[in-house]
């Protein structure tokens, strides 16, 4: 594998995002992450890694901007048409006449972005069973580590121009047009469970009938690659298929995955070989006495499982060694007063290996456990791998008995393996480096599909913006319009008010006669020069007043119930009242108030004039 540069700096800030947000990009391709990480940078127009660090600091929102950067969700549906063809023709069918009645077919679309390539999955499975059928029987898992993206997917909402490559009649049938764009139907949508997954540290969905991963594992380094690809194999039931991208190859995992078809990068899980020995070690129960403690037959059983080769130990139900072979005596230095101990007190129930665990494991499972290649070093201090093998002992009716541990020496094996691993090293090198330049080709295309994508739409946005801006326009050149014809209405109106005020001004400075109006809250709304001249108030300072309120030398109270009276007469015309007063030089008079009514156009009087004169004596 080829060593990737290491720059303290990105390695200081991929710590820091990892520390502060959770967000692990360990295992991702450096090269890959450097190029996108500047992409960001250089949106934010910063220069160095430091330097973008204190930017994340001082704006916490750039972390989600960063984080949907490096993960690019460049997908479409049926992307690769022929091979999503050879999925239609060949493994979807196979995998409906593979299901055992009952069972449902389990798929997981794993890094599904925003979910073009589960939801063709779930087409080409309605297709292949029926609507019924697919919405009975199947459940589809989809994941991906970009929660924007999973939202997007679960909103199950796309554009015209995003379902070109679905052929029509499926759009027809499993699409309903909503706003500018399309729904995948609800009815369908209720099997897909979308999630947010981490290929590296969640556990993988299990039981998958198929697993469609497609060009997700090129953004991770080899190491990652291996601890995916072996979670995959997890993940898979014996039958199942792997759906891979184009630019993912497994020829370093062939003792995992097998090509089903090579150009399309579908491939069949390798069944593992599954050969161990058991051995009878209890008694049978039949005339024999079963006392405080299990008796075992020392007879010709016992003796032939003495000589059995390979090493083996039998734990009864009660945890105490009940036997063991001849090699197993003499590989883990026991003795013959080890039996009958608790096995949790020897020094193998923890090396080789953990045995207590796997033998719990292996009691409350009620089924074979196992591990592989473990290290230890024998009587000779010489290091050999052993592969353990617990099996648990039932009676006929399914009573627990105890467990079988059986030890097979695999050292030549694990070293031909190793020889072998070493053999292909030289190929693998050369292949990943042509493989590693392939991803990198690829990224790099995923990476300009995106920014093709993201200049369309930015492209569409400012078209948008130009059209609304156009139409603003011409709504503010309307609206201008408008105003400046009321604009001239307003003009035309004041000119014609100003002659009003003036004309009335004239009469009311003619009249020699005091004159104020008032409204129906007594509030003057007119005083003129005359009424001034007989008590002493400008008009500025009576104006807006209560009539009731001014402290003048006529009384003002004594005219409160004739107003009211005047009021309820609705078209007064010269009610007279005669009274004493005072006026503004402190000189008794006798002043007589003439009150008119105003009657408004089809409605009440409004208004009330008072016209106060002096009596010459």
């Amino acid at each position: 594998m080829r060593d990737e540069k290491v720059d303290p700096q990105f390695e200081s800030l991929l710590a820091y995002l990892n520390d502060n947000r959770g967000l692990d990009f360990t295992d991702y391709k450096r090269s890959t992450l450097m190029r996108r990480v500047q992409k960001r940078m250089s949106q934010v127009r910063v220069d160095s890694f430091s330097d973008y660090q204190d930017y994340l600091e001082v704006h916490p929102d750039e972390f989600q901007a960063l984080f949907d950067t490096i993960l690019i969700n460049v997908t479409s549906f049926f992307r690769d048409k022929p091979a999503w063809d050879y999925m239609a023709e060949e493994i979807i069918p196979r995998i409906v006449q593979d299901r055992s009645s009952g069972d449902l077919i389990r798929i997981w679309s794993a890094g599904c972005a925003s979910g073009e390539e589960a939801y063709s999955l779930a087409m080409l499975l309605a297709e292949e069973m029926g609507i019924e059928k697919y919405r009975r029987w199947v459940k589809i898992y989809a994941t991906d580590a970009d929660e924007n993206a999973l939202t997007q997917a679960r909103h199950a909402h796309y554009s015209a121009e995003s379902l070109k490559s679905v052929p029509a009649e499926f759009r027809d049938k499993y699409f309903e047009p909503n706003g500018n764009g399309y729904s995948f139907s609800t009815d369908l949508r209720r099997i897909l469970v979308f999630g947010r997954h981490d290929l590296m540290s969640d556990a993988p969905i299990s039981h998958l009938d198929l697993l469609c991963c497609r060009n997700t594992l090129i953004y991770f380094n080899r190491e990652a690659q291996d601890r995916i690809v072996a979670r995959f194999h997890f993940a898979l039931k014996e039958t199942g298929y792997l759906f891979l991208g184009r630019a993912e190859m497994l020829l370093s995992y062939s003792d995992l995955f097998v090509h089903k078809h090579a150009k399309h990068r579908i491939f069949a899980k390798v069944r593992p070989v599954q050969a161990h020995r058991r051995m009878m070690v209890l008694g049978e129960v039949g005339e024999l006495a079963l006392e405080d403690s299990l008796a075992y037959d020392l007879s010709l059983k016992q003796a032939a499982f003495k000589a059995t080769p390979g090493a083996v130990v039998v734990v009864d139900s009660d945890g105490n060694l009940a036997t063991a072979n001849d090699d197993a005596m003499a590989l883990f230095r026991l003795e013959d007063r080890d039996v009958g101990r608790p096995f949790h007190d020897l020094e193998l129930s923890y090396r080789p290996a953990e045995l207590r665990s796997l033998i719990e494991q292996a009691r409350n499972e009620r089924r074979i456990v196992r591990g592989k290649d473990v290290p230890y070093r024998n009587v000779n201090q010489e290091p050999i791998y052993l592969d353990v093998l617990i099996t648990p002992l039932l009676d006929e009716g399914g009573r627990w008995l105890g467990v079988e541990v059986s030890f097979q020496d695999v050292s030549e094996r694990y070293q031909l393996r190793a020889e072998l691993e070493r053999a292909r090293h030289d190929v693998e090198t050369a292949h990943e480096e042509l493989q590693s330049t392939g991803e990198e080709l690829e990224t790099s295309n995923e990476e300009l599909q995106s920014t093709v994508e993201e200049l369309q739409t930015t492209n569409e946005e400012l078209q948008s913006t130009n059209e609304e801006m156009e139409t603003m326009n011409e709504e503010l050149q309307s609206t201008n319009e408008e105003l400046q014809s009321m604009n001239d209405e307003l003009h035309q109106r004041t000119d014609e008010l100003d002659q009003t005020n003036a004309f009335l001004q004239s009469i009311l400075a003619s009249v020699d006669v005091g004159v104020a109006v008032i409204d129906r809250e007594f509030q003057i709304l007119l005083w003129n020069y005359r009424a001034t001249d007989l008590w002493g108030l400008q008009a500025d300072e009576v104006v807006g007043r209560s009539l009731f309120s001014l402290d003048i030398g006529l009384p003002v109270q004594d005219l409160k119930t004739p107003i009211q009276e005047t009021w309820l007469k609705d078209n007064l015309i010269g009610d007279m009242i005669m009274l004493d007063a005072i006026n503004r030089r402190g000189r008794a008079i006798k002043i007589r108030i003439t009150r008119f009514l105003r009657q408004a156009v089809e409605s009440r009087p409004q208004y009330m004039v008072l016209l106060m004169n002096e009596e010459k004596a």
